[in-house]
């Protein structure tokens, strides 16, 4: 409650340092995510899911029984940077907090168990291994809440900003950017009542949600993007070409490294799911 108080929006987190699971009806994004994830939902649920997307500052939220319940399971209490406006530069062993030290300017500092937490005023981009032991916790992301730190807060450098700019850049990230471009027009959607553009803005907010996860959790976003996308044609007489957008779920799945098959498994679970649901 206390930092609520003081506008840091704060979540449970298990013992092994992650956000306590989703309930039965959030699990897989089945209830299409919170208003604030990156493709917005409608999600309203009282227990506290979705990791970062769940932290608050309410504190009759806070002091909920759902939310009451899992404090009693908590081992730790994780915050959402971004939604404080601040950046953490996140470094996991001796070698980074030495380049940090040689590199990025001084701000509030918080040891952790293998290395430091670096803060900055403002939010920015989340991006992991940035570099070496190195990565940026701010939007759409938590972080650990290890103590207030030592020293003042400087704001946001442009080191910092460039980390994430050079992460986009790299050719490993170059290669999942430039996946098997969209397949959906016109022509494999005769009976399709949306226009291209709403059509492909929708798939590519799915395809980046997908290539946001590169260390874990794409498999979910296939389904979340796949069941949303489907959703939004379940009024149209069709053909939508549905089949089409799934390859390029499936495509952007693969290329973060999620196995083919269960890739192409999420995202037919998905469209099921959405069509399954008005039938």
């Amino acid at each position: 409650m206390a930092l609520a108080d003081g506008h840091l929006p704060v979540l449970p987190l298990g013992a092994d340092k992650r956000p306590l699971g989703n309930c039965r009806n959030c699990t897989d994004l089945a209830c299409g995510g919170r208003p604030n994830m990156k493709t917005p939902g409608p999600c309203v649920c009282p227990w506290p899911c979705h990791g970062w997307a769940a932290a608050t500052t309410n504190p009759t939220v806070l002091a909920s029984r759902q939310w009451g319940l899992a404090w009693r399971r908590a081992r730790a209490i994780g915050y959402h940077p971004g939604g404080a406006g601040v950046t953490v530069v996140d470094l996991d062993n001796p070698d980074a907090v030495t380049w940090a030290r040689t590199t990025l300017p001084a701000t509030t500092t918080v040891a952790t168990t293998r290395g430091e937490h670096w803060i900055y005023r403002g939010a920015m981009r989340s991006a992991n291994k940035v570099r070496p032991g190195v990565d940026i916790k701010s939007l759409m992301a938590y972080a650990r809440w290890l103590g207030p730190g030592t020293g003042p807060i400087a704001a946001l450098p442009p080191a910092v900003l460039a980390l994430v700019e050079r992460e986009e850049s790299t050719p490993a990230r170059a290669a999942v950017d430039s996946s098997t471009p969209a397949r959906w027009d016109r022509s494999v959607a005769t009976g399709c009542r949306h226009t291209p553009a709403f059509v492909q803005t929708g798939l590519e907010r799915g395809l980046d949600n997908i290539r946001a996860h590169p260390e874990q959790g794409a498999g979910t976003a296939a389904y979340g993007a796949a069941r949303f996308l489907a959703a939004r044609h379940t009024a149209c007489p069709g053909p939508c070409g549905l089949d089409h957008i799934a390859e390029d779920l499936i495509a952007a799945a693969v290329a973060v490294g999620v196995p083919a098959a269960y890739a192409r498994r999420c995202v037919t679970n998905g469209m099921n799911a959405a069509l399954g649901a008005v039938a």
